[in-house]
């Protein structure tokens, strides 16, 4: 499995127990020192390097990543996704989970309207941060998606997260709603 924008770890040391081995790919090295302290499991492989620029050294049945797609910048996600194709295997799938837009968020964010989906984070104690932020509605995820050769299912759950699940046209298996009775 590869984890990318692994963060703290706190998604590997969950995956890392469904899984025989799990990459866990961040550009952070401070993010990957608090890792190294939380995550001492067997199997799992720590690597440092920013997603756009790294090269999987090989494929895996399943890629997942949290809370990352929405830091994608726009023009960037068609390029992000080809990444994802080039770590899978033939026949392997992708599950993600991630924001959606919420009432009350822009008491928090402001976008800055610059089509690179810069946002300004205000914190409580006043601090503010620029950063990617991209909230993707479902329904429409789902169809970028397909029209970039992906069979994908994109759900909300509950009324601030959503979740998917995809892998490439040709390797179209059931989806969820396909495999239930």
């Amino acid at each position: 499995m590869l984890e990318i924008a692994c963060g703290t770890g706190w998604w590997t040391k969950r995956l890392a127990r469904l899984a025989d081995s799990v990459t866990a790919l961040d550009a952070s090295p401070e993010m990957l020192e608090i890792f190294r302290h939380r995550v001492r499991t067997a199997g799992v492989r720590r690597v440092q390097a920013d997603v756009f620029s790294w090269k999987p050294d090989r494929s895996y049945d399943l890629v997942f990543f949290a809370f990352w797609l929405s830091h994608v910048p726009p023009d960037r996600f068609e390029e992000f996704w080809g990444l994802v194709r080039r770590s899978l295997e033939s026949r392997g799938r992708v599950f993600f989970v991630d924001e959606m837009a919420w009432d009350g968020v822009e008491g928090y964010e402001q976008a800055l309207g610059d089509g690179r989906g810069t946002t300004v984070r205000r914190l409580e104690d006043g601090q503010t941060f620029r950063m990617v932020k991209v909230y993707h509605r479902p329904a429409a995820l789902r169809r970028r998606l397909r029209s970039l050769g992906w069979s994908a299912e994109v759900r909300p759950a509950g009324d601030r997260i959503y979740w998917g699940v995809a892998g490439p046209e040709a390797a179209r298996g059931p989806t969820p709603d396909s495999a239930r009775p």
